[in-house]
């Protein structure tokens, strides 16, 4: 099939982050659509110059009729990315390429959803009903929305941002999500005597609702009320027709792989491709970098307020 390979910018990142962003596609000799290849700049003097596929999410790469198509998508990408003095591409494929450096260090988290919720309480294992039972005895409302609830889950996510020692995201970039895909975007939000205590982000694609982000504040862990968040997110996706809920990623073996394989979801594996710019090694940014650890600690300690002003400005390099 012989494809011309063409450019165009996107939305969202440019005007929440002013992000360069790239989407290469290719078209067919009947001027139709037949491959994609969305790409987002980061550049800061702090991570780098690099061109991601897709940054913040599990999931990314090209997509075409045929695996050609895809070569010469990258193929393409790469000519840009020595254009605009990028260090590396990354790939964020969920299948294997060859020739090209891959990281298979993160899996997908993926749980298949029965058609009845009483199904799915079924296949819990004793453990897992009990302690959401738990957190049903605090007696926790949960409200299911859009922007309306925005202040709420903001007030949430970036405490407990900042409780980690990572940098939040703007709430704009949330916030313009909503408006975009009003028909596949939610916010939940989890009360605990008429205050906000635990929230979760859902976007939702085909037959599969995720959840990107997801918070509890800490003085409610004790009443395990993020299993209470997600019993009920799970009922709605439920509810909402779909098929298959995705946690995101986890490292093997780490915390949050094992609370989401209790629930009953399976890894998928992820396959991280490079395109590396001459000597450039595999990139090493993610929080169990040593490097990191100082900076990490650090950023716990600052105000909330001061997190959410400063973070925004920081996490918008970071892949």
């Amino acid at each position: 099939m012989d494809a011309s390979i063409i450019a165009a910018n996107g939305t969202i990142l440019q005007s929440t982050y002013n992000h360069n962003c790239l989407y290469l596609f290719a078209r067919n000799h009947k001027e139709g659509i037949c491959g994609v290849l969305p790409l987002v700049q980061l550049n800061s003097r702090l991570f780098g110059n690099l061109l991601v596929s897709m940054p913040w999410f599990q999931r990314g790469g090209a997509l075409a009729d045929n695996p050609a198509i895809e070569d010469r998508l990258m193929a393409a990408a790469a000519e840009h990315a020595t254009v605009l003095g990028c260090e590396h591409i990354e790939y964020r494929d969920n299948i294997p390429r060859e020739a090209l450096p891959v990281n298979t260090h993160k899996v997908n988290m993926v749980l298949s959803l029965p058609t009845e919720a009483e199904q799915l309480w079924q296949q819990f294992k004793p453990k897992l009903r009990a302690q959401i039972k738990r957190s049903q005895r605090a007696q926790p409302a949960i409200h299911f929305g859009r922007e309306e609830l925005l202040d709420d889950f903001y007030r949430i996510y970036s405490r407990n941002m900042r409780d980690l020692g990572s940098p939040v995201h703007n709430k704009a970039l949330i916030a313009t999500i909503l408006r975009q895909f009003p028909d596949n975007s939610w916010l939940a939000v989890v009360y605990l005597h008429h205050k906000p205590v635990s929230a979760g982000f859902l976007l939702a694609d085909k037959d599969t609702m995720e959840i990107p982000l997801a918070s509890t504040i800490r003085n409610a862990n004790h009443l395990s009320i993020n299993m209470f968040l997600y019993w009920e997110i799970l009922q709605f996706a439920i509810q909402q027709g779909y098929r298959h809920f995705d946690f995101g990623r986890s490292t093997r073996g780490a915390g949050t792989y094992n609370f989401k394989k209790q629930w009953g979801a399976r890894p998928m594996l992820l396959y991280w491709h490079y395109w590396l710019h001459e000597d450039t090694e595999l990139p090493g940014l993610n929080p169990d970098n040593p490097k990191f650890k100082l900076v990490i600690a650090a950023w716990k300690r600052l105000p909330v307020w001061l997190s959410r002003l400063l973070g925004p400005a920081i996490v918008k390099n970071i892949p």
